[in-house]
């Protein structure tokens, strides 16, 4: 069997998945066979119920003591997701012995970074060898670094930018080579990280900055940015795209500073200069 549990973006509530389908990746069961995965939806305030356990015993078609075992399983599930803040708690395959007993053969457990603290006990398991080490540099800056399979590098303030960001790159032929979020206020010196970072992927053929200046001023990305490019001696086209508090200033400290910075007025203009200006350098 597989028995996992889960936040679901859809309902915001937690939900448990079961299938009879265990062994597998639930995923080519969601798309071919999504009449053998069973969903029990947690409400928030009431919590797990007993119902709720029997429903998915019911579902994979467990009987008598089997049922009780199961629910007794899922309660407890429940309560360590909540207890520990997990994400996710996955037990792929969950078997039936021949004696009845249901066991979980293998499992993994994430949890929700921003409330590690809370745990000290979760955080002392972590293995960092296990982990890529450009991302785990990009995390001791506050940086949010994914790499990916692209040559265009970029740069963003904020999550749901940075997808729209990379969204609109593909849009226009080209493909991204990381996701890097910034964050709200960054300063002069985590900026300069944040190129260090895109730069150490010998793929990158050009880097797209995007940034919204709300909570931070344009002006001081701008002195980010231009001292960035002078200390890692930057050879590929760039791209930067402000919009927002000092923006003017902020243009013009790029046009004053002497490098090869091409600006641009909107998302869509930066997107496609940057994927030309790759293709063209290629």
């Amino acid at each position: 069997f597989y028995l996992s549990l889960l936040v679901d973006r859809v309902t915001s509530r937690v939900t448990f998945l079961a299938s009879t389908e265990g062994g597998v990746e639930i995923e080519e069961v969601a798309a071919s066979h999504p009449e053998k995965i069973i969903k029990a939806t947690i409400d928030s305030v009431a919590g797990f119920q007993p119902f709720q356990g029997r429903k998915l015993a019911f579902g994979l078609g467990l009987k008598g003591d089997q049922v009780k075992e199961l629910t007794k399983l899922t309660k407890g599930l429940y309560e360590a997701f909540m207890a520990l803040d997990a994400s996710l708690i996955e037990i792929n395959p969950l078997v039936l012995t021949k004696e009845g007993k249901i066991l979980a053969l293998d499992a993994k457990m994430s949890f929700d970074d921003n409330a590690l603290y809370r745990h000290q006990n979760i955080e002392d398991l972590r293995d960092l060898d296990e982990e890529d080490s450009v991302e785990r540099e990009a995390a001791l800056h506050e940086i949010s670094y994914i790499k990916l399979e692209g040559n265009i590098g970029c740069m963003v303030n904020g999550a749901g930018l940075a997808m729209a960001t990379m969204d609109i790159i593909k849009l226009y032929g080209g493909a991204p080579a990381n996701f890097l979020d910034v964050g709200g206020g960054a300063p002069k010196e985590r900026v300069t990280e944040a190129f260090k970072i895109i730069l150490s992927d010998p793929n990158v053929r050009g880097v797209l900055v995007n940034i919204f200046g709300g909570i931070m001023r344009c002006d001081i990305i701008a002195e980010g940015i231009v001292a960035a490019v002078k200390e890692v001696q930057l050879k590929v086209p760039l791209v930067v795209r402000l919009e927002g508090t000092n923006k003017a200033l902020g243009q013009e400290i790029f046009s004053k500073s002497g490098l090869p910075i091409l600006s641009a007025d909107d998302l869509s203009e930066a997107a496609q200069l940057i994927v030309k200006e790759v293709k063209e350098t290629a």
